[in-house]
């Protein structure tokens, strides 16, 4: 299986701290976000990862250089202009196509300022179950920001914003409002059906998808930790919990 980080973003959330280096090198008790990342994506058996920069991205590699890139095959696809979610993914499409890789199989996408302890193998196996083209890892919580899904955990729309808007593509009945956690497993036939082009968001491509009948299905995260690291209160929080010994084997 392969992955991909996203880390390209400015971190503007995450300012003082990405004032002098890019997000994937903030600190959690000693350890950058990225090498959290990399260490959860290791221990799931994963070692092929392409990692997208913009924002300090020479500092990226260097710590990758000097860090020997963990022990493995590292590729990075760096972005003279930020290209989202989803115009990143795109971009590094070829990871995912080239001759070395399974293209029947699925790989994670994984948000460098998230730390969870969310099962990847279980998350897999039920992105396989479910024949689905895009599973993403979501939780009830509260957010700015929910993803709609039916009671068969089938996408169908979102709601955002300050006044709550809701946008269903597809008619549902007993409709769940539940908020992403920055990881999805997704099958390569997706990669040819993104048609947006430039910067975008890869939920844009999701409910486009969903509204055409494909199968994106959100799998139940409720049960593990997860953190958000956007801001400088959350990373605080987090090296809290790790103090605490918090139970979060493999997050951090």
């Amino acid at each position: 299986m392969r992955a991909m980080i996203l880390a390209a973003g400015l971190g503007t959330r995450l300012r003082p701290l990405t004032e002098n280096r890019p997000k994937a090198l903030v600190e959690v008790g000693g350890r950058t976000l990225l090498e959290i990342t990399l260490a959860r994506l290791r221990s799931f058996g994963i070692t092929d990862v392409i990692i997208n920069t913009h924002h300090f991205a020479e500092m990226v590699r260097e710590y990758l250089e000097s860090n020997k890139n963990f022990g493995m095959n590292i590729a990075i696809s760096h972005e003279e202009i930020l290209l989202d979610s989803g115009g990143g993914l795109k971009k590094a499409a070829y990871f995912f196509l080239e001759k070395s890789a399974n293209s029947e199989e699925p790989f994670l996408l994984h948000n460098v300022d998230v730390v969870s302890t969310i099962d990847l193998g279980r998350m897999l196996q039920f992105h396989n179950e479910h024949q689905a083209l895009a599973t993403l890892a979501v939780q009830e919580r509260k957010t700015s920001r929910y993803l709609l899904f039916q009671l068969d955990s089938e996408l169908c729309g979102r709601q955002s914003g300050p006044d709550s808007t809701v946008e269903v593509v597809r008619p549902s009945k007993n409709v769940q409002a539940l908020a992403f956690c920055g990881i999805h497993v997704i099958s390569p036939h997706f990669l040819s059906m993104t048609t947006e082009e430039g910067a975008f968001s890869i939920i844009t491509s999701y409910l486009r998808l969903a509204a055409q009948g494909q199968k994106l299905v959100g799998f139940r995260a409720d049960e593990y930790y997860w953190r958000d690291l956007g801001t400088p209160e959350n990373v605080a929080r987090a090296a809290e919990d790790l103090q605490q010994r918090v139970k979060i084997p493999h997050a951090l």
